[in-house]
């Protein structure tokens, strides 16, 4: 029997196939942006024929992909209306009433999902807790029934004040709105995101709505190739904060899907880090249009509650719309092999963030392109083999990518074509270096104690220049690291996180309420859990986010199990005051203490994994031939060895600079590091001495 992953990123879509003996197959075929499903078949029929065996062999579909995410960016989802309390229309349009940055005067903010034109207001109040100030006047729904069918309406979010503490008039318009009009589909905020702050909570919900008829049309779609194939087993989503839920599930929310390739990365990582021991890591994914970046400390990402999407400017906080709902904490840019290199006004190479994608790709794919871009530079510099990318299915033109170089980059620098792509590849490795730098300063994280995890399709090839820039000691390339992300999924629980605003303060606490929102929340996550492992056990946990009384953020604490006791005021209180201390350093006695949600998380256990590390004998690996390769740390070509991974034992030793070929990647190992292969078969790369900064 076997497990299924897919991931499908902007330029390939990346199969890992588990077998029951523990073997791993992989796939890698380009992404087919007007029928995605048509890649995934491609690379699932592989697979399959790799490992030998049919479809029916297969017991579940573990999938991830950004089609939600590009939706959002490019603005390709449904028409979408919004329902709100009346006196409140243009929420969505004040948004935070600021301004991201202060001194831009021709400032682009992003625009709202839903236009003032679909914005409906009803008649109905309720306050802070619930309680119903103005009751709902349902006369208004049936003529905005009609509206929304006038205007070709497909989606509607429906978002009231308050309605997380009471989501009865969410509900009764839905039930209206559906007898007048079927076919819609229909989001509430008090289910998609059942917490205080209207503007996030509206956001999350316009957001869901609007991809939610083009996630449905596509997994079900998928879900029917599938089956017609014969593959057996469920369909299974892995979602943004690192879990995996049902089909249906994703099909009701999918705006928790919107990171779920790069999440399947981190899980890769922070089981890589477990297995090896490494405590504190910074998990690298560079694929073909994005590159991915992620603390991770004791085998465990950090995570977070709020995400924004679509930035306006750039990677500038603020920008972009604000969606509540978990989500492994990383910085994405537009930094990947497809990136597109050219010269900027001020005569510099610039790198991305726009690519060349799959269609047509970059110009030494042959399909058309003609951009230079970051794959072409590394084939132009020796790293990438004309004849041995993706497994071998694709042939490279390496004069081609000279040539492109040349045209948009080199000849306006007057420079040769190798050292245009010298260029280029310098630039992003920097642009990448310095998102890492940013990301770990705001977090108060020192990047040169941490080891790197780099995967995906071009992350080997750049991550040892890159850890050289962040003065990073150790890279661990895993095993099968071209589809990273795909083999993460497989390593991830099935698992849902739920919260709820419900205030209170410590001074006010209320045992026997906080336990009925818990038991609430538990209830409504073990029931979604069980649509993707009815048999399981099931673990929970449970924590609420508090802070000192007139502060503006949360510090989440955990919360203990079973039925809360009066005394567990005292218990929040102190573990309170510890997790305060542990990242202000003080705490601020005297002060009382505000409740403002609650959290709980019911998942399986992760899936067993089997590698255990075998002894090693260290010997000196041989080389399966050589190639001119250009060492940035040098800026010119010489010949460097290259080895096949697939005939390196562990303990096998190389010393850079070098190239480690395999069928989905290609390591490269700058003359400042020296390599070896550890028991689990992971490439480590350890700095030289002569080389310390």
């Amino acid at each position: 029997m076997a497990r299924l992953a897919v991931d499908i990123g902007g330029t390939f879509t990346d199969i890992a196939l588990e077998l029951g003996d523990g073997r791993l197959e992989t796939s890698k075929v380009p992404t087919t942006p007007r029928s995605p499903e048509k890649g995934v078949m491609d690379g699932v029929m592989l697979a399959l024929d790799q490992a030998g065996i049919s479809a029916g062999d297969v017991t579940s579909v573990i999938h991830g992909t950004t089609l939600a995410t590009n939706a959002l960016i490019e603005r390709k989802g449904a028409t979408t209306a919004l329902i709100c309390t009346d006196g409140f229309r243009d929420t969505l349009r004040l948004a935070y009433e600021n301004r991201y940055d202060q001194y831009e005067l021709w400032l682009d903010k992003p625009e709202p999902i839903v236009p003032r034109f679909l914005t409906y207001p009803v008649v109905e109040r309720l306050d802070v807790r619930g309680q119903v100030l103005r009751p709902l006047d349902e006369s208004m729904v049936a003529p905005i029934a009609v509206a929304l069918k006038a205007e070709g309406v497909e989606a509607v979010a429906i978002g009231l004040l308050h309605a997380y503490a009471n989501p009865d008039h969410e509900r009764r318009v839905r039930d209206l709105l559906l007898a007048e009009q079927p076919d819609l589909l229909v989001t509430l905020s008090s289910e998609v995101c059942p917490e205080m702050r209207e503007y996030e909570r509206l956001t999350t919900a316009t957001c869901n709505a609007y991809v939610q008829p083009l996630m449905a049309r596509y997994l079900r779609a998928l879900d029917r190739e599938l089956q017609a194939a014969g593959v057996g087993g469920p369909m299974l989503m892995m979602t943004s904060g690192g879990g995996v839920c049902a089909l249906e599930t994703a099909i009701r929310f999918p705006i928790r899907l919107v990171e779920s390739g790069p999440s399947g990365g981190a899980i890769l990582a922070a089981s890589v880090a477990a297995e090896r021991g490494e405590h504190e890591v910074l998990s690298y994914d560079m694929g073909g249009t994005t590159a991915k970046i992620c603390l991770i400390d004791d085998a465990t990402p950090q995570t977070a509650r709020t995400f924004e999407i679509a930035r306006a400017a750039r990677f500038t906080k603020g920008s972009g719309l604000p969606v509540r709902i978990p989500v492994i904490e990383m910085i994405e840019i537009g930094a990947g092999g497809g990136s597109i290199a050219r010269i900027d006004n001020l005569g510099r190479i610039t790198v991305g963030p726009d690519s060349a994608g799959s269609e047509p790709g970059p110009t030494c794919y042959g399909r058309g392109g003609t951009d230079a871009t970051v794959t072409d530079a590394d084939l132009a510099l020796g790293r990438l083999s004309p004849d041995g990318f993706a497994d071998g299915r694709m042939t490279l033109d390496q004069d081609a990518a000279c040539q492109a170089i040349a045209r948009n980059v080199a000849d306006s620098l007057e420079l040769d074509s190798a050292s245009g792509a010298l260029g280029i590849s310098e630039v992003i490795d920097e642009t990448m270096a310095n998102a890492a730098r940013v990301h770990a300063v705001e977090r108060g994280k020192d990047l040169r104690k941490r080891t790197m995890i780099a995967f995906g399709g071009a992350g080997p090839l750049h991550a040892c220049r890159m850890a050289e820039k962040l003065q990073i000691p150790r890279v661990v390339i895993p095993n099968n690291p071209g589809v990273g992300s795909a083999v993460g999924f497989l390593r991830a629980p099935i698992a849902y996180e739920v919260v709820r605003s419900r205030y209170m303060t410590l001074s006010t606490f209320e045992p026997e309420a906080a336990s009925d929102v818990l038991d609430q929340l538990a209830a409504e996550a073990r029931t979604v859990v069980r649509e993707g492992a009815p048999d399981a056990e099931l673990f929970e946990r449970r924590s609420c986010f508090m802070r000192y009384l007139g502060q503006g953020h949360e510090i989440e604490v955990t919360v203990s199990d079973g039925p809360l006791e009066p005394g567990e005021s005292e218990l929040l209180h102190a573990a309170y005051d510890a997790e305060y201390t542990r990242l202000f350093s003080r705490s601020v006695p005297g002060m009382d203490i505000e409740i403002l949600g609650w959290k709980l998380v019911v998942a399986t256990a992760s899936p067993q994994q089997d590698d255990v590390a075998v002894a090693t004998t260290d010997h000196q690996a041989e080389p399966a031939s050589t190639r001119v390769m250009v060492d940035p740390r040098v800026g010119s070509g010489a010949q460097a060895p290259v080895f096949n991974r697939s005939a390196l034992e562990p303990g096998a030793r190389f010393a850079g600079p070098c190239v480690v070929t395999e069928g989905q990647t290609t390591t490269v190992v700058t003359g400042g590091y020296n390599g070896r292969i550890d028991g689990f078969g992971h490439i480590v790369l350890e700095r030289r001495e002569e080389a310390q900064p």
